[in-house]
């Protein structure tokens, strides 16, 4: 799942993705309430596990919001803001989930973070690794 304001719980709760069955699937837990952060500053990624999600990508630019949620037991956090998740993966069944707490367009992706040389390796990576069948740690 790609954060907004109608992703993970959402402006004012209203997404309601905790009460549905992707509860169960996704690599994070999400909050009771409006769960968005606005960073008009902006808040720059950091990259806290290796992965080959992020293989090839440096240089993160920064990001003017996100969904704040908590990780699961059992999932891994690659990336963080400040002491928030960003990028949470996992393993479900036979299948692979990711939680990326910003936006992939503009509102929370900044024109920096649109316009950044790894935008597409980031997200050619990401949907790589969601479709392979391989164990979650290769």
């Amino acid at each position: 799942m790609i954060g907004g304001y109608m992703s993970f719980s959402g402006i004012y709760g209203r997404a309601h993705y905790r009460a549905t069955a992707l509860r169960d699937i996704l690599p994070v837990e999400l909050e009771v309430g409006d769960d968005r952060i606005e960073r008009p500053a902006g808040v720059v990624p950091k990259v806290i596990n290796q992965h080959a999600i992020l293989e090839g990508l440096s240089d993160w630019p920064h990001l003017l919001g996100y969904n704040r949620f908590a990780a699961k037991p059992g999932s891994q956090t690659l990336l963080m803001v400040g002491n928030d998740p960003l990028l949470v993966i996992g393993e479900v069944g036979a299948g692979r989930v990711a939680a990326f707490a910003s936006d992939c367009a503009p509102h929370w992706g900044s024109p920096e973070f649109l316009a950044w040389s790894g935008y597409p390796t980031f997200w050619n990576n990401l949907v790589n690794w969601l479709s392979d069948t391989h164990p979650v740690n290769q």
